[in-house]
Formats: structure tokens, C-alpha cells, sequence
């Protein structure tokens, strides 16, 4: 394609190694970021500059947060008693959208794939078990649900930490089998999620 400006192509070239956005769409967006105001553009790359560079993890459940504890663990009416084990925050947020789960999260960072050189030293899962053994009386963790998507990688990485919550003595749930086998949370629709979260069984 010949663009009229270097500038032009410069940016396409940019925009379209965003996931899902190819050359004639990152064209149009390019297009049109040229017709808006300069200080909407300028609001645009601010904005995304700031995400990139200021945002940060949450020390307790790995979430993305803009302080050190996410709006979730440190929000004291949620229930401090049941942790939701996610592989990333694109599962906290698919979940949130139900408003159907009122407990705390914990983000592995990734799932058990042996072929992809992934073991469970690579993910989140020792801070999980400090999380649980650390908290006492009414903070006592006492549900833990895998939320895991159900793939073959998906069932390893809650194989193992089926295994490794046994010795802890909480309560093991995963979310009902109304999500599609080999499919993703992210992409699961809010009903169906929902009533998986809340038609949740024990793990076994």
C-alpha cells in the first residue's frame, strides 16, 4: 500500500501490531486520530502512556491496580473468606461483569504448560498458599474456587493446586461445567459465567 506520508504509515505500522488489528483498520483509526483535535490525540497518548508506565500489580492478589492493593482486596465488604483463583485479570473482569461473586481473587499470571517450558514455579502460586496460610480467625480463608478455563492446561494447573490446597484444609470448589470444554472465560457470555461462578462444585 502507498500511504500519502511517512508519518501515516509510521503510525498504521504501530496501530496494527495491536492484537486483532490489521493494515486497513489501523489505516482508518490513524485517519481518523488525524480529523480529531490535537489535545483528543494528545488526551489519547497521554492516557496510554500513563497505563504503561504508571500502572502496577497488586501485592496481594496480583491484579492490576493503581496503588498497592487493588479496589478489590482493599475493599473491606468484600468476603475476605473465599479467594478465586484466575489465570489473568481478563478473568477477574469477565467475572466481575456477572456481579454475581462478592469474594477476593488471585491471579496466577499464566497456567501450567509443559510444552511451553510453564511449570508452577513460573506462576503465582506460592504467595496463594502464604495468602491462605497467613490469614486467621474471621479472616480465615475457608473457599478457594478454581476458575480456570477448562482446557488440558487448564485442568493441570488446577490438578496441582487441588494437591497442593488438600494439606491447607480449605474448601476446593471449581466453577460448574456450564463453560464450554476447550473454551475461554473472557469469552464465555455473563449469564453463562455467572451461573457458573454461582452453581460452583466442590473440586475432586
Amino acid at each position: 500500500m502507498n500511504y500519502p506520508s511517512r508519518l501515516i504509515e509510521e503510525a498504521v505500522a504501530e496501530i496494527s501490531r495491536l492484537p486483532g488489528i490489521g493494515k486497513k483498520t489501523a489505516l482508518r483509526l490513524a485517519l481518523h486520530l488525524l480529523k480529531r483535535d490535537e489535545e483528543q490525540t494528545r488526551s489519547l497518548s497521554d492516557a496510554l502512556l500513563n497505563m504503561r508506565t504508571k500502572t502496577t500489580y497488586c501485592s496481594r492478589c496480583h491484579n492490576i491496580a493503581d496503588d498497592t492493593l487493588c479496589n478489590i482486596c482493599s475493599n473491606n465488604k468484600r468476603d475476605q473468606a473465599t479467594i478465586c483463583v484466575v489465570v489473568d485479570t481478563r478473568d477477574v473482569l469477565a467475572i466481575e461483569s456477572t456481579n454475581q461473586y462478592r469474594g477476593l481473587y488471585h491471579v496466577l499470571g499464566g497456567i501450567i504448560s509443559p510444552l511451553e517450558g510453564i511449570g508452577p514455579s513460573d506462576l503465582e502460586i506460592d504467595s496463594l498458599m502464604s495468602r491462605i496460610e497467613k490469614k486467621e480467625g474471621d479472616e480465615a480463608v475457608r473457599e478457594v474456587i478454581l476458575a480456570l478455563s477448562p482446557t488440558m492446561e487448564g485442568d493441570t494447573t488446577a490438578f496441582y493446586l487441588q494437591k497442593r490446597l488438600k494439606a491447607l484444609g480449605v474448601k476446593i470448589s471449581t466453577i460448574a461445567r456450564g463453560i464450554p470444554i476447550g473454551g475461554d472465560l473472557e469469552y464465555a457470555d455473563e449469564i453463562t459465567l455467572g451461573r457458573s461462578i454461582v452453581s460452583r462444585v466442590a473440586y475432586d
